[in-house]
């Protein structure tokens, strides 16, 4: 009885219009033609940058689709870069495959989940992204930390704060009062009140009599 031949989709990837994805087709078709696979699907985003999500790769959205349908048993890339730019996010990348029970097989890595050393090195990989996370998680409190024994303040001022600026900007614009209150989504009684708290304290101190 022959062995199943694998459904495989290629997914290639480059960043300009000016690059072309030829070259990453020819070694995956060559891959492909050696291990007995059966190319199903290709898939390419061309002049799109790794740093975008699947929402702006319509190449990856449409091999993951194919991955949810259950139509492939194998995606293959040329390099790690193709598919993203962090290891967190071809740990993320991997976890949906196998969650369909998809392998990937990565060239230039010489990652291939269907073998017991790629599942291995998968797992090392998922073992590392974590550390990864680890690492700029406490570097953020760190950072945090030293900020505020500096005495810095994080998050939005409070909404009050926010309006009463919004009214005084509004004021020494020279703006309407019906205009600021809508603007600054107040009342027109509370732009009336700082325009008056305003101009009392720029009148100057009466000068006292001495006796």
């Amino acid at each position: 009885m022959s062995a199943v031949t694998k459904r495989v989709a290629l997914y290639v990837r480059v960043s300009t219009n000016q690059q072309t994805t030829e070259n990453q087709l020819l070694v995956l078709q060559e891959v492909a033609a050696r291990l007995g696979w059966t190319i199903v699907q290709v898939f390419a985003d061309e002049g799109i940058s790794g740093a975008k999500g699947r929402n702006k790769r319509p190449g990856l959205d449409g091999l993951m689709k194919a991955v949810a349908r259950r139509e492939i048993d194998l995606v293959a890339a040329w390099s790690v870069d193709r598919l993203g730019r962090s290891l967190s996010h071809l740990v993320t990348f991997l976890g949906d495959l196998q969650a369909r029970g998809v392998d990937l097989y990565l060239h230039q890595q010489a990652l291939d989940t269907s073998t017991p050393s790629g599942r291995m090195l998968f797992q090392m990989l998922g073992v590392f992204a974590e550390f990864e996370r680890a690492i700029i998680t406490s570097r953020i409190r760190a950072g945090i930390e030293r900020s505020r024994a500096k005495g810095t303040r994080f998050g939005r001022p409070p909404t009050a704060v926010r309006k009463l600026d919004a009214v005084r900007s509004g004021l020494a614009a020279g703006q309407s009062i019906r205009v600021i209150a809508k603007a600054a989504r107040v009342s027109t009684a509370t732009v009336i009140r700082v325009k008056r708290a305003t101009a009392n304290e720029a009148q100057p101190e009466s000068p006292t009599m001495s006796g």
